[in-house]
């Protein structure tokens, strides 16, 4: 059983009864049936019913997204720019979906090679509860127009989200089994990654979660896409906009309520705008309007959950412990996961917390005394997930694009996923790619077809 707790007041709302055994084969039964059919579904077929998701999603726009706030805290403002997303996204591989389809033909000493993309079968997604729809969607929506079948594992947080997907799907007229939300606990992923009737699983999520699933994976010799934590820079250089650095520093680290793995996490200063930064950053941060998720105007609401905003604020106890200084960052004394946004300064970067990712409100402040020093704290963690570099200066650019070991840089603006770009990391914050043709294509069969002159 799966209750959903408010964590803005801790209150317990709906609850969702958890699969069996029986269900689970009858699910995954399902998919195999659902998947002979639509496999062989015309592309036209598929972007159509994109379009009715899509659809599907701006006509409920507000009921999802008070699930979402409801369920995981998140502002009602970002839940209805999630929900958005959402739709952009069905609609950008309605849009897009025969080219990203098209054969691809090469010349061969004998001929020709036509290469043609074809769909691998069920696919299982292992999805958080951070961004309970848009995490969901980008493994969806080309699933979908690939020819291939979903299942669901969301987290146990937001199983009202993940049964608002369902209905989304079902009233959108897709295919019986099409897409299927699963209420099962984690006990429960190896044994379907194991189940023949699986061609492939996707996770984001924790670095741990994704060693389980990639196990799982391995063993059955099959495909995984892994998108894990991530502590991004966030670097800022003398030739760089400071206002706009600082504005953007402070919605990055505090959106989501910093629960977001492209969230910009260390703030890497040089030096001779170190004071500056920090001075107006700190400012910011500590002015952060915090309160009530639902209401207009509230940058910040609760954490995801007490515990989640518990294992905050121990990261934060040790940083102080080991030297750090910390400016905000302290639990607030209400019902629900309430703290504040806070900074932390004269952090060492070799402390173990430094090399953590924290997933919350609390921003890491360095001083970097050249760019050669800003890259090298840059790559000091074992991430590698996204990063964004503040200058005006081009030779600085191309050396952040080139030496900054991520999946993603951002050049003066907020990171952020988009339909159209690669997303995904490096080291450990995962392999494999999603969004635009890379995504599609990760689960999909790239068959050779030689033919002769």
């Amino acid at each position: 059983m799966f209750t959903s707790i408010n964590p803005a007041t801790g209150e317990a709302g709906a609850t969702f009864a958890a699969l069996d055994d029986d269900a689970i084969e009858a699910a995954l039964t399902r998919a195999e049936a659902a998947f002979r059919s639509w496999r062989a579904s015309d592309i036209a077929q598929r972007t159509a019913l994109l379009t009715a998701i899509a659809d599907r999603f701006e006509a409920n726009k507000r009921h999802l997204a008070e699930t979402a706030t409801k369920e995981m805290g998140k502002t009602l403002a970002s839940a209805i720019a999630e929900v958005e997303k959402c739709i952009a996204g069905f609609r950008h591989y309605a849009d897009k979906g025969p080219d990203y389809l098209a054969p691809i033909e090469t010349k061969t000493a004998s001929g020709r090679a036509v290469g043609h993309w074809l769909p691998l079968g069920p696919i299982l997604a292992v999805m958080p509860w951070n961004f309970p729809y848009w995490q969901v969607v980008r493994w969806l929506a080309p699933t979908i127009l690939a020819g291939n079948v979903g299942l669901l594992k969301h987290a146990s947080l937001t199983q009202g989200c993940a049964a608002l997907i369902q209905q989304m799907v079902s009233a959108a007229g897709a295919p019986d089994g099409l897409f299927q939300n699963l209420p099962i606990k984690s006990d429960k992923v190896s044994r379907i990654i194991a189940d023949t009737r699986v061609a492939a699983v996707t996770l984001t999520g924790s670095e741990g979660a994704g060693a389980k699933v990639a196990e799982a994976a391995g063993r059955a010799l099959k495909k995984v896409v892994l998108e894990l934590g991530g502590s991004d820079p966030f670097i800022v250089m003398p030739s760089a906009d400071l206002d706009k650095a600082v504005a953007t520093a402070v919605k990055a680290r505090v959106q989501n309520a910093g629960q977001s793995c492209i969230c910009a996490k260390r703030m890497i200063v040089h030096a001779d705008v170190y004071d500056a930064f920090l001075d107006k950053f700190t400012a910011a941060m500590l002015a952060v309007k915090i309160g009530d998720p639902m209401e207009d105007g509230v940058e910040m609401g609760p954490l995801s959950s007490v515990e989640q905003r518990d294992t905050v604020l121990e990261q934060v106890e040790r940083a102080v412990a080991d030297g750090a200084t910390l400016a905000g960052g302290a639990k607030i004394e209400r019902d629900g996961a309430w703290m504040e946004a806070g900074v932390l300064t004269h952090v060492h970067p070799d402390a173990d917390f430094a090399q953590e990712e924290i997933f919350g409100p609390v921003a890491m402040v360095f001083r970097a005394d050249d760019i050669d020093a800003a890259i090298a704290l840059a790559n000091d963690v074992p991430f590698g997930l996204g990063s964004s570099v503040w200058t005006s200066d081009q030779a600085e650019i191309d050396r952040f694009v080139r030496d900054i070991e991520s999946g993603m840089t951002a050049v003066n603006q907020l990171l952020a996923s988009t339909p159209e770009a690669p997303f995904g990391g490096v080291k450990l914050s995962g392999h494999g790619r999603e969004l635009g043709p890379w995504g599609l294509h990760e689960f999909m069969n790239l068959k050779a077809v030689m033919l002769a002159d």
